[in-house]
């Protein structure tokens, strides 16, 4: 199927993903008709864009372009819909391009970056996750999350930046880079730090504590 086809509205996850993952997408995704990125090589070719860049966007869009999912917990919800767009860049700092829209008016972008990861960029690139599957892992723990604990706690700022993970261990399917998941006897942590470090904005900091997990809530999904 070429990407300017038709598509079903049941969404697919992508291999790779876990259960957990895999499940979110099938049962709260929906997947919209994406555009052919490969029918623009020549054109964007021509503006210097290199053919390997184009192939690389136009690769992204076929396991992830008009993929909808729940918004996530921080950055305004992430992505409306998933899709790839105009690469970005040089030889010399490195090429990225879009991840999809915003939902709401934001100080940033959220593109993919030189290495595939998935991040935000305002005056600075920022990346969340080392690659979407991460992304995309991270939104699927965080409805389960919500799903299974008795509580969950917000810190912001400082009481964030303070927070005790000693004891933790992260949560490895996330990929996370600069926004990480923990995993401790009986929660789960989401720490978003995008916003803190890309805008230089520490206040921006803020942690997620998902309380009163037992093993399903913990390890299932």
């Amino acid at each position: 199927m070429t990407a300017d086809e038709p598509v079903s509205p049941v969404a697919v996850g992508p291999g790779g993903l876990s259960r957990r993952a895999q499940a979110f997408v099938a049962v709260d995704g929906i997947r919209f008709p994406r555009q052919d990125i490969r029918q623009h090589c020549d054109a964007w070719t021509g503006y210097g864009i290199p053919a390997a860049e184009v192939e690389r966007a136009a690769a992204f869009q076929d396991r992830w372009g008009g993929l909808a999912l729940p918004p996530a917990p921080f950055y305004e919800g992430g992505p409306r819909i998933l899709g790839a767009d105009l690469p970005e860049g040089s030889a010399a700092a490195g090429w990225s391009f879009p991840a999809g829209d915003c939902r709401v008016s934001m100080a940033y972008g959220f593109m993919i970056g030189p290495d595939g990861a998935f991040g935000i960029h305002a005056h600075r690139w920022t990346p969340l996750h080392a690659t979407t599957d991460g992304w995309v892992e991270s939104l699927a723990l965080a409805a389960h999350a919500r799903r299974w604990a008795k509580t969950v706690t917000r810190l912001t700022g400082e009481a964030a930046a303070a927070l005790d993970l000693g004891g933790y261990e992260p949560v490895p399917e996330v990929q996370g880079v600069t926004d990480t998941w923990w995993r401790g006897r009986d929660s789960l942590v989401a720490l978003y730090r995008g916003e803190a470090v890309g805008l230089d904005a520490p206040q921006c900091l803020e942690a997620h504590i998902y309380g009163g997990l037992d093993a399903r809530g913990l390890h299932g999904g």
